[in-house]
């Protein structure tokens, strides 16, 4: 992968240097992003595996605790041996549905497998795809929405722009953040964070730890 900073307007995130370096930029930038991290400190790197691996493992995760998408990506990796759209295509509904997959996560997965085998969608590749094209291509996918769309971008291709704007955990931490009555919608969280580009993925990673700030109810919330 690319250094973050290394292509204009493209940076990309591989380490933790690139998150703090995000960081500082938002910062400076922005007085809420100052506020959200002092309340939350620096946020994970959090990246995941790219390719088909990674989009599967999101769409096995969507809606489900932290716990239970684990326990479930465990008995699919060890039933889906290799992690390939081939493998998926190959293995019948009852095989993958004895993983813990319900059955419209059986069809989302074949829709991926069939969108790489049949449509040509290079996953493995996916990186060199410019971001808007890249989302269009997933989005078309059926059972991949929005949410899935930029949740690989973030964290499989590691894209320091991209964002979630549908996410709701985000939406709460953004309405505590800019003290907002309500909670955003995603157009207009999506238009709250013009102002952190190029630096949006980094902003996500703020927000989200901000949640979890919000959710235990610590000191220095709002401050």
């Amino acid at each position: 992968m690319t250094r973050a900073g290394s292509r204009r307007g493209n940076h990309i995130i591989t380490c933790e240097d690139d998150i703090a370096r995000g960081v500082r930029s938002l910062r400076r930038r922005c007085a809420i992003m100052r506020r959200v991290h002092k309340a939350a400190g620096d946020p994970p790197l959090r990246l995941r595996e790219p390719g088909f691996q990674g989009l599967a493992r999101i769409v096995v995760g969507q809606q489900l605790s932290v716990a239970s998408a684990a326990a479930i990506w465990a008995k699919c990796t060890a039933a889906i041996h290799p992690m390939s759209a081939a493998e998926v295509a190959r293995l019948d509904d009852a095989a993958l549905k004895a993983c813990g997959l319900s059955a419209p996560k059986v069809r989302t997965l074949r829709a991926v497998a069939r969108a790489v085998l049949d449509d040509g969608l290079d996953l493995e590749g996916a990186g060199a795809l410019p971001e808007e094209a890249l989302r269009e291509a997933l989005i078309s996918i059926h059972g991949v929405g929005p949410w899935t769309a930029d949740i690989f971008q973030m964290f499989c291709l590691g894209r320091a722009d991209a964002f979630a704007p549908g996410d709701l955990a985000l939406q709460i931490a953004a309405q505590y953040a800019f003290e907002l009555d309500d909670r955003p919608s995603a157009a207009e969280l999506e238009a709250l964070a013009e102002v952190w580009r190029p630096w949006r993925s980094v902003s996500a990673r703020l927000l989200w730890a901000y949640y979890a700030v919000v959710k235990q109810g610590r000191s220095g919330i709002g401050v």
